[in-house]
C-alpha cells in the first residue's frame, strides 16, 4: 500500500512515563510502513460543559476535534479505573463527539488494547469503550482481543519492550488494524 494511513492514537492515562504511552510508542515502531501513528492529547481537555461551548470553543477542544478529523482511524490504548474506562478518556470521547451531529469520530476505524498490572488486562474498560464507540460510528476490531495484563514488567528502564513473545503479539494487533482499515475505511467518492 503506498498512501500513508493517519491514526490518531488516544492514550487514557495523563502520566507522561505511563505504561499505556510507552505500549502506544511500542506499536507506532512496529506498524507498518504505511502507518503513521500520532498521540493526540487529552490532558489539557477542560471537562465537557455545552455552556462552555455556546460561549465559544475553548482553544483545547478546537485542536483535538481537528486531529481527529484530519486521521484515518483511531487507537485507544488505555487503562482501567474502577472497571470503566479514565475520565479523562471518556472526557475526550464527549469533546470529540460535539457539536450535535458533527462528531469528529463517525465512520473512522478503531482498535482497543488495554493494559493494567493486574491480569485481566483492564478488560473492563476495553468493552465498556466499544460501548462509546458503537454509538460514535466506529467500528472496532473484533480480533485480535488485546487485554494486556502484568503490564508494569512489560518494558525496560528505556521503554522498550523486554519479551519477544510480547513484540510479536504487539506487532500481530497492529497489523491486523492495519487490516481492518484497509477493510472498514470510509472511501472517498
Amino acid at each position: 500500500m503506498s498512501k500513508t494511513i493517519n491514526v490518531a492514537v488516544v492514550v487514557g492515562s495523563l502520566r507522561k512515563d505511563s505504561v499505556n504511552r510507552k505500549a502506544a510508542l511500542a506499536l507506532a515502531k512496529l506498524a507498518p510502513a504505511h502507518l503513521a501513528l500520532n498521540i493526540v492529547e487529552i490532558g489539557d481537555l477542560a471537562l465537557y460543559d455545552e455552556d462552555v461551548e455556546a460561549a465559544g470553543t475553548p482553544e483545547p477542544w478546537a485542536r483535538f476535534r481537528e486531529e481527529i478529523r484530519a486521521s484515518d482511524a483511531v487507537l485507544f490504548v488505555t487503562p482501567e479505573y474502577n472497571r470503566s474506562v479514565p475520565g479523562a478518556l471518556k472526557n475526550a470521547i464527549d469533546v470529540g463527539s460535539r457539536p450535535y451531529g458533527k462528531a469528529a469520530w463517525s465512520g473512522k476505524p478503531a482498535a482497543i488494547m488495554s493494559l493494567s498490572p493486574g491480569a485481566l488486562g483492564a478488560f473492563g474498560a476495553n468493552h465498556h469503550l466499544r460501548q462509546s464507540l458503537v454509538f460514535l460510528n466506529m467500528p472496532v476490531l473484533q480480533q485480535p482481543e488485546a487485554y494486556v495484563g502484568g503490564a508494569f514488567t512489560l518494558f525496560d528502564e528505556t521503554g522498550e519492550l523486554v519479551e519477544e513473545s510480547t513484540r510479536t503479539f504487539f506487532a500481530g494487533f497492529i497489523r491486523a488494524f492495519a487490516d481492518w482499515i484497509d477493510r472498514t475505511a470510509v472511501q472517498p467518492a
